[in-house]
């Protein structure tokens, strides 16, 4: 975890509201949207991107372009969707013609996506893609070698896999985001709670 600080009052309002208001970087001036999260805001799986793309910043919702539409078929192969889960991305404005974020960019969304953790509390994190792996696993995170494998993280678990648009650029590596997807599924049925609403 990276120790960033979260109002002992904290709420969904708040945060949306805060959230909006941001001017910390550069991003917020080339926005259409604030693109904040999506889904149950009290879901056991959370699952983080990278940053939003043009469709994204238009409509002001993660994961709605060609990448959306295979996330979500990525949560149906898995008994999963977005009403179980909840999206949410590093940077919450489009970086300018969908370029990676940058490290300044990164860490001054960081404080609003550990609210959004610590307000979710899911149990499991998913990572989709290097950035917001490299972000939350460790700053030298490899995909292609440790994608599929489950790292601690403030008392929670978090896995990376490919990311969608990555998947549709590089159809080879769908066979191995299958096998992270059952990875995820298998540890979300050995959850407590899963379990108990057998």
């Amino acid at each position: 975890m990276s120790g960033f600080p979260v109002p002992q009052n904290d709420s969904w309002d708040l945060l949306k509201k805060e959230c909006a208001g941001c001017y910390a970087c550069e991003l917020c001036r080339t926005r259409n949207n604030l693109v904040f999260g999506v889904g149950n805001e009290q879901a056991d799986i959370m699952l983080i991107g990278e940053g939003p793309g043009e469709q994204e910043d238009l409509q002001g919702f993660p994961f709605v372009g060609p990448a959306g539409q295979l996330l979500d078929d990525m949560l149906e192969i898995i008994d999963l969707n977005r009403e179980l889960v909840y999206i949410a991305n590093i940077v919450k404005c489009r970086p300018p013609r969908n370029r990676d974020p940058l490290p300044e960019e990164a860490a001054a969304c960081r404080g609003w996506l550990e609210r959004q953790i610590a307000l979710v509390d899911p149990q499991l994190i998913v990572c989709l893609g290097r950035i917001a792996a490299g972000c939350l696993i460790h700053s030298d995170f490899r995909i292609t070698r440790e994608h599929g494998r489950w790292f601690p993280y403030g008392g929670r678990k978090i896995l990376a896999t490919f990311h969608p648009s990555a998947l549709l650029r590089d159809p080879s590596r769908r066979p191995e985001a299958f096998m992270d997807l059952r990875e995820i599924r298998r540890e979300y049925r050995a959850l407590p709670q899963f379990i108990q609403s057998r």
